[in-house]
This record gives C-alpha cells, sequence and structure tokens, in this order.
C-alpha cells in the first residue's frame, strides 16, 4: 500500500483516526461530517478499508468494549499511518496548488483576451464607411 496513493475511503478513515481512536461508527460519522456530508461510508467499504489499513500497518485496534451486548473496537493510527497521511496529505496539496495555479493563468489567458479583443476597433458598418465607404460583407 506504500508505492502507490490510497483510495479517498482509507484516506478519510486515516485523517479521521489522526484525531484519536474511534470505533467503525464513529470513524464513518467523522468521514460524513469532515466531507460536509460529500462522502458516507457505507459498512463495507468502511470495514473493507480498515481491514485493508490494519494488514497494510497503518491502523491497530487500540481497545475493545462491549456496549449494549455489542464489541465495540476501536482503532488507531499507527506511527507508520500518521506518517503515510501526512504524505498523502502533502501530495493532495501540491496536486490541488498545481490545479489552482493553472486555472489561475487560465483565467488571466481569458481576461487579457477579452481585454484585447476590447480594445480593438470595431469592424462594422460605421467602421466600413469611415475605410472609404466600403462596407464589409
Amino acid at each position: 500500500m506504500a508505492s502507490k496513493s490510497l483510495q479517498e475511503p482509507a484516506f478519510l478513515v486515516l485523517s479521521a483516526l489522526a484525531a484519536g481512536p474511534l470505533h467503525g461508527y464513529g470513524i464513518a460519522q467523522d468521514v460524513e461530517s469532515s466531507s460536509d456530508g460529500r462522502v458516507t461510508l457505507r459498512a463495507g467499504t468502511l470495514y473493507g478499508a480498515i481491514d485493508r489499513l490494519v494488514a497494510a500497518g497503518l491502523v491497530e485496534v487500540d481497545h475493545e468494549e462491549v456496549v449494549d451486548s455489542r464489541l465495540r473496537r476501536y482503532y488507531r493510527l499507527t506511527t507508520e499511518g500518521g506518517s503515510r497521511l501526512a504524505a498523502e496529505a502533502e501530495r493532495a496539496e501540491a496536486q490541488a496548488r498545481r490545479a489552482l495555479e493553472r486555472l489561475g493563468a487560465r483565467r488571466r489567458a481569458s481576461a487579457a483576451a477579452r481585454d484585447d479583443a476590447a480594445a480593438r476597433p470595431a469592424r462594422g458598418l460605421a467602421g466600413g464607411l469611415a475605410d472609404g465607404g466600403a462596407v464589409p460583407a
């Protein structure tokens, strides 16, 4: 898992656990809240991501407790998981910065083109007559 970028669910799980140990439902709530409702992790996606992160050594079980006769397992970020999250966040930030720079250059070029078009003399009927009476076709 260390060589390729993380899938969004894995990134979001690691991000949720960066605040401290959480159980599965707590992770799902944090992901939904931190994404402003854009991402809702269903149980299969959530626990699949957690299982892959545990297998990769990025997440580990912190502790377990029984609540209402049900086992609640809490997970935490490992040191390696924290490092991986930091690297992924920096990579995403750099990509976003490049995209914004390119969009800014595009906007500046578009504005410059509009300014150039506005600065050119109008070539209509009046322009044609002023140029010797020729009417543009």
